[in-house]
Order: structure tokens, then C-alpha cells, then sequence
């Protein structure tokens, strides 16, 4: 216990999913919590479910997608709490459709959520922890941001671009003490992914779970310990890294 004990932990995306339990597992090793979200209501229950368990936690209203809206809720952030030691880059958005299929508004979107929201969280969280001299920032990528899959361009292409976008990321603010790593999830059990897994027939269920070769998908929970690891000061010397966890799905 108490493996982020104190520090301040902004968390985009975390009213519902991996988000959600990302937050709560954060506020059980002990830190100040920022749960952020375009979804109010969620995302003010799970501050309010992490304060009642004994929790420190918070809701923030975020569209990732808003460069000022941004900027308003970190300078809330350090007003209140001095400082921000570390983001999780968590909110992101799923599109399964064939390539010709795919709209140009719909590979915008993915865009804009998964890659821009990434790239205008980072920039604005940056001064605040070179001033405070250093942080983590933790960036939710994913197996398609390593192989290719079938029906999910758009979504690659994002993830894609976050993997590599987290390594030039650490070796620019490597010299501030700012590490930034990225963490690469298998098939997750979720809501986004919760009508492929549980409401597809089996052949549908076999695609999605691909080469896992522990023929499951992973709780969310698992997915989080890895987020835990790189915010906390037991991941160190990492910077630039990619943790995957996949349940062997990239294995072979």
C-alpha cells in the first residue's frame, strides 16, 4: 500500500472502464486523485465511490479534445494542490469497421480523442512538472499500436501514434526528470469492448481474442497495475518504455 502515496494523479477518461478502476486502484496506493471525464454523472461517482471507501479523489469536467479546457482544469489543479506528479492519458474511443467503410469524420474523431487528446494533455501538464522538478506520464496505447488486426485502421493508426509520440516525448523532457512511458492492454473487459465479447457469436469472439494464448480476456484491474507501476517510483528508471500486457497475444 502506498505506492503513489500524496502524489496528485490527473486521469482523462476515468468516469467508466479501465479509467474508472485505473482511478480507484491510484487512490488505494494512496493518491490524490483527478478524475476527469466529459461524462459528469459517471465521473462524479467514481470520486465519490473512491472518497467513501477512504479515498482521496475529485471530479473535473474534461473534453480531451479542447486544447483551453485543458489549460483551465490543470491551472485548477495547481492552484489547489501545488502541483501535478503524474497523468494517465487514459480516454480514448474504439472504431471497428473496415477501412473503405470508414467515414472521414469517423477517422477524425478516433484522431482527435486518441492521439490529439493525448498530445494536448502532455503539453499542458508539462510546465507544471518541470516546475515542480519532474513527473510520470502514463500513456494508454495498445496491442494495435504494435500489430495489425483486421477492421481497425483508424484505431491502429491512433495507437499507433501514441506509442511512438510517448518515446519522443521521453527523450525531449528525459533532462526535466520527466519519464513517459506507455502501456499496451490485450483484449480488455469493458464496456467499449463489452457487445464483442459478450454479445458477438463465438467466431466473432474467437477474432477478437486472437493469439491470447491464455485464452481470456484480461479484468481491468490487471491492466491497472501496470498504469500503478509506471506513476509510482518503483518504475524509476524507466522512460520511453512500453509495457504490454496482452495475456500473450503479441507473443506469437
Amino acid at each position: 500500500m502506498g505506492r503513489v502515496s500524496g502524489k496528485v494523479i490527473l486521469v482523462t477518461g476515468g468516469a467508466m472502464g479501465m479509467g474508472r478502476t485505473h482511478c480507484e486502484l491510484l487512490a488505494e496506493e494512496g493518491g490524490i486523485v483527478i478524475v476527469t471525464d466529459m461524462n459528469e454523472s459517471e465521473g462524479q461517482a467514481t470520486a465519490d465511490g473512491i472518497n467513501k471507501a477512504g479515498g482521496k479523489a475529485e471530479f473535473m469536467s474534461l473534453n480531451v479534445t479542447n486544447e483551453a479546457n485543458w489549460k483551465s482544469v490543470v491551472d485548477k489543479i495547481v492552484e489547489k494542490h501545488g502541483q501535478i506528479d503524474v497523468l494517465v492519458n487514459n480516454a480514448g474511443i474504439l472504431i471497428i469497421k473496415p477501412l473503405e467503410e470508414t467515414s472521414t469524420e469517423e477517422w477524425d474523431r478516433t484522431f482527435d480523442i486518441n492521439v490529439k487528446g493525448v498530445f494536448f494533455g502532455t503539453k499542458a501538464i508539462l510546465p507544471a512538472m518541470k516546475k515542480a522538478g519532474g513527473g510520470s506520464i502514463v500513456n494508454i496505447s495498445s496491442i494495435y499500436g504494435i500489430v495489425g488486426a483486421p477492421m481497425a485502421a483508424a484505431y491502429q493508426a491512433t495507437k499507433g501514434a501514441v506509442r511512438l509520440f510517448t518515446k519522443a516525448t521521453a527523450v525531449d523532457y528525459a533532462q526535466y526528470n520527466i519519464r513517459v512511458n506507455s502501456v499496451h492492454p490485450g483484449v480488455i473487459d469493458t464496456p467499449m469492448t463489452k457487445d464483442l465479447l459478450h454479445g458477438g457469436d463465438e467466431e466473432t469472439v474467437k477474432a477478437i481474442m486472437g493469439t491470447t494464448i491464455l485464452n481470456r480476456p484480461a479484468q481491468p484491474r490487471e491492466v491497472s497495475y501496470a498504469v500503478l507501476h509506471l506513476a509510482s517510483d518503483d518504475s524509476s528508471f524507466m522512460n520511453g518504455s512500453e509495457m504490454v500486457v496482452d495475456g500473450g497475444y503479441t507473443a506469437q
